[in-house]
C-alpha cells in the first residue's frame, strides 16, 4: 500500500524532441511510462478514424472541447492511481491545465526536452509513426497545434532541461543520469550544467 503521493516525472517537449527516447530509458530502468499521445491515438481509433496527422489533431482538439482542457491528463491520472506505482514518467504533457491535474495526484518534476525544428523534423520523418508529418507543412501545422495547447508555458516552468542535439547514445546517458538522480533523491537532485 502506498504511504505517500506518487512522484511524477512529467516530460514535455515538441514532437520529435526526444520524449520517446527519454521514456525508453525510463522503461529500461523499470520505471512505468504513461504516454499522453496514446490517449489521443486510442480515442481517434475509437471514433473510427485513421490515425493521420490531421485526424489526430482534430481528435486532440475535440477531446478538449468536449471534456475540458485537462481531459487527457485526467485519463492518464486515472491509470496512474489505479496502478498504485510510486514513481512514474508521464510522456508528453502539453498544458498548465494538465500540470494542475498531475499536481493533485502527486509530487511533480517537469523535464523539458529541446531540439531544433530541423532536427525534430528529420527525426519524425525517420520515425514514420502513424500521425507523424509527411511534409514540412504538416510538421509546422503540428507545432502550431501543440503550441496552441499551451506547451510553451509548461516548457518555461521546467525543473530540468535536456538539450537533445547530440547522439542518441549521449542523450540516453543524460536521460539515465537524470532519472537515477530523481529516483534516488527526488527534488534535491541537481542536474550538471552542460
Amino acid at each position: 500500500m502506498r504511504s505517500k503521493k506518487p512522484r511524477l516525472v512529467v516530460v514535455v517537449g515538441m514532437p520529435g524532441s526526444g520524449k520517446g527516447v527519454f521514456s525508453d530509458v525510463a522503461r529500461g530502468s523499470g520505471i512505468p511510462v504513461y504516454v499522453m499521445g496514446d490517449i489521443v491515438r486510442e480515442e481517434t481509433i475509437r471514433r473510427g478514424l485513421e490515425p493521420t496527422p490531421s485526424n489526430l489533431n482534430y481528435v486532440a482538439r475535440r477531446l478538449r472541447e468536449e471534456y475540458g482542457p485537462a481531459i487527457v491528463a485526467e485519463r492518464i491520472g486515472e491509470k496512474i492511481l489505479a496502478s498504485r506505482e510510486d514513481f512514474v514518467v508521464i510522456d508528453g504533457s502539453r498544458s498548465l491545465y494538465e500540470l494542475e491535474v498531475f499536481k493533485k495526484i502527486g509530487e511533480v518534476a517537469i523535464v523539458a526536452i529541446h531540439a531544433s525544428p530541423s532536427t525534430r523534423y528529420s527525426r519524425l520523418k525517420r520515425r514514420n509513426r502513424p500521425g507523424d508529418p509527411r511534409s514540412w507543412e504538416e510538421f509546422s501545422e503540428r507545432d502550431r497545434v501543440e503550441l496552441s495547447f499551451g506547451i510553451g508555458s509548461l516548457i518555461a516552468l521546467a525543473d530540468y532541461v535536456l538539450v537533445n542535439e547530440c547522439s542518441i547514445g549521449e542523450f540516453r546517458e543524460k536521460a539515465k543520469k537524470l532519472l537515477e538522480g530523481l529516483r534516488s533523491k527526488w527534488k534535491e537532485y541537481k542536474l550538471e550544467k552542460c
